[in-house]
């Protein structure tokens, strides 16, 4: 996951039952979808997944689900922190690593409270490192509880560790990424950014590849702007299709991830649109906009000449 590896790490869904139960055959067919998309990993058990919702035991099951599918072709993160004592998130860390991921996600606004000091923060970090063994560490600037969002400089503090090995940025300041990859240049890490208004600058910049939710609608159209994102034979189809994305930004975040469902069993995903967050109301007119979404890009997609296997 080092920046010369342009990809789209997936922030994965988990499939339910309309009993709330894990769809464990649809996980199957979701996680097969990500790889054909061709993406370069997988982001299991992060906010996408409901992870906050899912017990300590379904957590475990899922990713262990989720490496077994993949089995070996591109290689897994998964989120291993949720709160309390450093020494309780580190016990959890290593059940994750255990499960055979390649990283596991430290969430930084479950290391230190939202008034709590940067200082203290980054002892808590320092803390985790020290009682997690050699594992590889990363960080995910999660919204929810709140959003910590790591400075460049102390992003570069932990990199220099040699233990952090990927970063899933949500700053949404271009400027900020930047400085962060300039910072952490030649390191054995990447940084993935999950802001697609800016997806292309990113890129640009030197960011090793995009982790947004975008992936959960169309994950090949998104690795199709990483292959192609500065080759000036498809500049103005790079264009069109960033500007594709930030038109329906709002349409694709609104009830997330219900209409992130929606949208797979219009393409043919046997996936039920039960989630267990309260995210709001799927009504008709939320229903059009998602239907109109499948349509435009469906036009899109042909006219790129785009592969789909669903």
């Amino acid at each position: 996951m080092e920046n010369s590896q342009k990809g789209f790490i997936p922030v994965m869904l988990t499939p339910f039952l309309s009993n709330g139960n894990i769809d464990y055959p649809a996980l199957t067919q979701l996680t097969e979808i990500y790889l054909q998309a061709g993406s370069s990993g997988l982001f299991a058990n992060c906010l996408s997944s409901e992870m906050f919702e899912l017990s300590g035991k379904e957590r475990i099951q899922a990713i262990k689900h989720v490496i077994k599918v993949v089995g070996g072709a591109v290689p897994v993160v998964a989120t291993g922190t949720f709160g309390g004592e450093i020494s309780k998130q580190a016990d959890f860390v290593k059940e994750v690593s255990d499960a055979g991921v390649e990283a596991v996600i430290a969430i930084t606004s479950l290391l230190a409270e939202e008034n709590e000091t940067d200082g203290v923060f980054n002892e808590r970090v320092f803390d985790l490192l020290d009682q997690t063994d050699k594992i590889p560490l990363g960080f995910y600037e999660c919204p929810v509880p709140y959003k910590r969002v790591l400075k460049p400089q102390q992003l570069a503090d932990f990199v220099s560790t040699g233990r952090v090995i990927y970063h899933k940025d949500t700053c949404l300041d271009l400027g900020q990424i930047k400085e962060k990859l300039k910072l952490t240049e030649g390191k054995a890490f990447g940084l993935y950014d999950a802001y697609i208004v800016h997806a292309v600058e990113s890129l640009k910049a030197g960011a090793s590849g995009l982790s947004c939710i975008q992936g959960n609608y169309f994950p090949e159209l998104i690795v199709w702007l990483c292959d192609h994102y500065n080759d000036e034979t498809f500049k103005d189809e790079v264009q069109v299709v960033q500007q594709f994305l930030i038109d329906n930004m709002d349409v694709m975040h609104n009830v997330y991830p219900v209409v992130s469902k929606y949208f797979l069993q219009k393409r043919g995903l046997n996936i039920s649109t039960f989630t267990r967050r309260n995210v709001g109301s799927f009504t008709p007119s939320v229903v059009k906009e998602v239907e109109t979404l499948f349509d435009d890009y469906t036009l899109l997609r042909n006219n790129l000449n785009i592969k789909v296997f669903i």
